[in-house]
């Protein structure tokens, strides 16, 4: 080996041995008959994610000895015709999957036609459920999940509950209900509040699985291997180490075919009251001591709940908003319309652990490049050996969280050069996710849907979560206009004017 350099291939093991693969876990085969209902099946989300991932769950074995999946759609469709439109759905993806496992997926799928403003639809969809049960052979579990526009849920919730819905089955004490829910929960504090009393007049909370898809990512879920079961870094899991945190959500989509939904949400609802605020906590949470649901949530409400609150005073430094240009012209967008594609935020955590390190969100649509990351940079020492000392030299050490497009972890550290001088070099030793398993990775809503059928809440967000998560984001809402709202090209970095 030579001299100053690191043997990268036994660092790595030593550096991140702790990585878990939930793909290997072993897990009981679920006996109880289970129906999936996906109201707003012919949308976006079903199509491109939900009938995908419950396809791979039944071609790995991992849904109910006997299960039905049934879509609910104002579409005039017969079954066979949503079997056709969720066969066209996963062909694309055919060099994953034989012919024949879709055949025999495809004959779990049923249809009810139904408008979601429509009492009488929701009753003619629990006759659809009553028959599914009888076909197969008594009262089913049943697990719904919403995926339409969050501000239809109060309509739905109301529908599902006077037509009986919110229990398995009318006049027997078998099985289970469960509701899923994407976000944005609300739009502010005040309506999440008010969703979730709507939500506690049907539901019980174990009932309720709140989704933010991140949470399921496994580079997400490493975070807490890698900080908990390693002790290279916990130790310096601080201000007197950590000099800031940056999380960075870049997309180079813009919102067209969103517009409806993003103009009256704007980018720091759609991005940063979940997913930002989620990868926050998962770098900043106190150790929970356990893998149990309830204590890794409440880990997780406890740094939501240290969130300093932005005033007038304090939102001209700490908030940046931008707008790319053209987005005015989508059709049905306002000519003078101030909803944000893009946000920069810096986040001060009310702990002792983090008292004077900066978090730093920032995100956006239509960038130079798709990625989600985030960097923790470690203070410089004040007796650094050999460090460069130019005015361009930046000797932090750097750990990087890689979410997406790669999933990986980075370490950037200095070295020796090969030579007789003492010189240092920048490095960078990587893991890379994908190359720890050559079979399959499972996609997020996999491991959403699969813990689901399981009541398995730990990758979901508790009503507390989003109240403290709402109560910040509220306090950003309402010192926005004390930030002019910038511009910015298409494929650009983003506005000129950032924090950092």
């Amino acid at each position: 080996m030579q001299r100053g350099i690191f043997n990268i291939e036994y660092s790595i093991f030593i550096f991140f041995h702790a990585m878990t693969n939930r793909d290997t876990l072993p897990f009981k085969k679920i006996d109880t008959s289970t129906t999936i209902v996906i109201v707003g099946v012919t949308g976006d989300l079903s199509r491109k994610k939900l009938l995908p991932a419950l396809f791979d769950l039944h071609r790995r074995n991992a849904l109910p000895k006997k299960f039905r999946i049934v879509g609910f759609s104002r579409r005039d469709w017969s079954d066979e015709g949503f079997r056709q439109f969720a066969s066209q759905t996963l062909l694309p993806d055919r060099h994953h999957h034989t012919d024949g496992e879709l055949k025999v997926f495809l004959r779990h799928l049923t249809f009810q036609e139904g408008n979601f403003d429509t009492p009488d639809d929701f009753r003619a969809l629990g006759k659809k459920l009553a028959a599914v049960d009888t076909e197969m052979g008594g009262c089913s579990n049943k697990l719904f999940h919403l995926a339409v526009p969050p501000d239809l849920y109060g309509l739905i919730f109301i529908n599902m509950a006077r037509a009986g819905l919110n229990i398995p089955c009318i006049g027997k004490n078998e099985g289970w209900i469960r509701l899923l829910v994407e976000k944005p929960f609300g739009k502010d504090v005040k309506t999440a509040r008010h969703l979730d009393m709507q939500l506690a007049k049907f539901f019980r909370e174990e009932q309720i699985f709140r989704i933010d898809h991140y949470l399921a990512k496994d580079t997400i879920q490493n975070i807490l291997a890698f900080r908990f079961s390693n002790m290279l870094f916990e130790p310096l899991w601080n201000s007197r180490s950590i000099e800031k945190v940056v999380v960075e959500l870049y997309e180079t989509d813009d919102v067209a075919g969103r517009i409806n939904f993003f103009d009256g949400v704007g980018e720091l609802r759609d991005m940063g009251q979940s997913h930002a605020l989620q990868m926050l906590a998962a770098i900043a949470m106190e150790n929970p001591g356990t893998t149990d649901a309830a204590a890794l949530r409440q880990a997780r409400i406890a740094v939501l709940r240290q969130l300093a609150p932005l005033t007038k005073r304090t939102a001209p430094a700490s908030v940046v908003r931008a707008q790319y240009r053209g987005y005015r012209d989508e059709v049905g967008v306002a000519k003078n319309s101030q909803t944000e594609t893009y946000f920069q935020l810096q986040v001060n955590l009310r702990s002792k652990r983090w008292r004077g390190t900066p978090f730093f969100i920032e995100a956006g649509k239509a960038l130079h490049h798709s990625k989600v990351k985030i960097k923790v940079f470690f203070k410089t020492s004040e007796s650094c050996f050999s460090c460069p000392a130019g005015p361009h030299e930046h000797p932090h050490n750097m750990l990087v969280f890689r979410i997406q497009p790669e999933e990986a972890i980075a370490v950037h550290f200095w070295a020796k050069k090969p030579g007789l001088k003492m010189e240092l070099i920048k490095k960078e030793l990587s893991f890379n996710y994908g190359e720890l398993h050559d079979g399959h990775t499972p996609d997020a809503y996999e491991t959403l849907l699969f813990d689901a059928i399981r009541g398995d809440q730990t990758l979901f967000a508790s009503t507390d979560e989003i109240t403290a998560s709402w109560k910040y984001v509220t306090s950003v809402l309402k010192n926005w206009s004390a930030v002019p709202l910038q511009t910015y090209r298409r494929g650009s970095a983003g506005p000129k004017k950032k924090l950092i």
